[in-house]
């Protein structure tokens, strides 16, 4: 069974569950299927915005795509989540990636 199939079957009996569903992005990422691993992270923000890793690596996935714009947009969004968390580690690197296109 492979990476992919593992996280689908966890994501079975815990649908809702938000490290499963970013886990299994990545895993589509390194697969090469950047279409599923959007789907999977714009599901996350949708579920759980509150969710800050999903904020850097959309943004990341959306830059690959050249979709300058759309990164801007998910990093202000991840950098407001990040503030009111106080997450400062994720904040400052999403500070970081959103600054270097801005600028």
């Amino acid at each position: 069974m492979s990476r992919i199939e593992q996280l689908q079957a966890f994501l079975k009996d815990s649908p809702e569950d938000s490290f499963l569903l970013h886990a299994l992005a990545l895993e589509h990422i390194k697969a090469g299927d950047e279409a599923a691993a959007k789907a999977c992270f714009e599901q996350n923000l949708q579920r759980a915005p509150q969710y800050v890793a999903t904020y850097y690596h959309l943004g990341k996935l959306l830059e690959r795509a050249s979709d300058t714009e759309g990164a801007i947009h998910i990093y202000q969004l991840g950098i407001e989540q990040a503030s009111a968390a106080g997450d400062n580690h994720a904040l400052s690197e999403l500070r970081s990636v959103y600054e270097d296109l801005i600028y």
